[in-house]
């Protein structure tokens, strides 16, 4: 019974983001971005809060309520953690003032670029690059064509996880020992760390969506 259970929660996995949650009101969101900054910075410098606590006077329990964003810090404070953390008052505001960017592509304007399968034929179409965004995700989306003319190559392998959807015709693609037959429509996810890519171009032309996410460094 308890491995029933298990195998039911693996193929139903919870997932906890509420893609319909509204952001707390401006003066909140200020409050929480300082909080992040410090955390962020105290733990970069291999601090405790109790360490960052004795460097600036400021209790435990007011700097776990700043860097929770539950309280709104003075300036005399902000002063004193600049100190102790060697940066100057401004850095508390980076994220809380940094864009939010969107990138539009219309149809047919993605910008064609070079990258590892370009030399099999395999045509790559950027949709859209966000750099330093605020997530700690790079995203890479792409439109690949193949044709009669593009070669198979099922030996990609790069850090990350991606997403394949097709959207026409039909690819044998392979994934570590495994192969599917994907027609329009299907999709695969994988461990981009195994090997992948076009097994057998069954039918042209072969146009996919492959979307690659990977740690921001």
């Amino acid at each position: 019974m308890a491995r029933k259970k298990a195998a039911k929660d693996e193929a139903n996995p919870k997932f906890t983001q509420d893609p319909h949650s509204v952001k707390a009101e401006k003066e909140k969101n200020l409050e929480i971005a300082i909080g992040h900054e410090v955390r962020r910075l105290r733990k970069k410098l291999g601090l405790t809060v109790a360490d960052l606590g004795q460097a600036t006077g400021i209790s435990v329990g007011m700097l776990s309520k700043i860097e929770n964003g539950n309280t709104s810090a003075s300036l005399a404070t902000l002063q004193a953690l600049s100190r102790a953390l060697g940066v100057p008052v401004t850095d508390f505001f980076r994220s809380y003032e940094e864009p939010r960017n969107a990138v539009f592509v219309k149809k047919g304007e993605g910008v064609e670029i070079e990258r590892r399968g370009t030399r099999a034929g395999h045509q790559y179409r950027l949709l859209g690059y966000i750099e330093n965004n605020t997530s700690g995700v790079v995203v890479e989306p792409y439109e690949l064509t193949l044709t009669a003319e593009s070669d198979t190559f099922p030996a990609f392998q790069h850090e990350g996880i991606e997403l394949i959807y097709l959207l026409e015709g039909e690819v044998e693609y392979r994934h570590g020992d495994q192969t599917f037959n994907m027609e329009p429509g299907d999709s695969l996810f994988f461990d981009a760390d195994s090997p992948h890519g076009p097994n057998k171009l069954r039918k042209f032309p072969i146009r996919y969506i492959s979307i690659i996410a990977y740690p921001q460094r």
